[in-house]
Parts: C-alpha cells; structure tokens; sequence
C-alpha cells in the first residue's frame, strides 16, 4: 500500500465517524438526554427558574392572583 491509499483510507474512517457521531447526537431517541444536559450549567442556582416550566409556573400565578382577588371581594 502506498502513502495515498493509506490517506484515502484515514479519509473514509474519519468520514463515517463524522457521519455516526452526527446520527448519534441528533438522533430523536437522544433528545430528552440533550434537553436535560443544556441545563447543567444552571444546576447549582437555587431560584432559577426551569425555562420548560414558565408556562406552568404563569399559570400558577395567575390562579393566586385570582384567589386574592376574590379573597379581597369578600
């Protein structure tokens, strides 16, 4: 084997690396994972809010509003 078939070949293994590694991580199966890692960085903050719960968390606040509101009537 010469120099350029050994490079061709490096070339190829590099290349379906490339593609697996790029299958693997935007696999959906993997999705849930991936969610749950990005929001490392931001383990360690006590009163951070969780960015998937804003929803709940408004809803939350609008059902205390409403319950002072009508505590307030009374």
């Amino acid at each position: 084997m010469d120099m350029g078939t050994i490079r061709g070949l490096g070339t190829v293994v590099v290349m379906v690396a490339f593609i697996g590694l790029a299958l693997w991580v935007y696999s959906p199966r993997r999705k849930a994972e991936f969610d749950d890692a990005r929001l490392l960085p931001f383990a360690d903050e006590p009163h951070a809010p969780h960015p998937l719960n804003r929803n709940e968390q408004a809803q939350a606040q609008a059902q205390a509003s409403q319950q002072t509101a009508r505590r307030s009537k009374e």
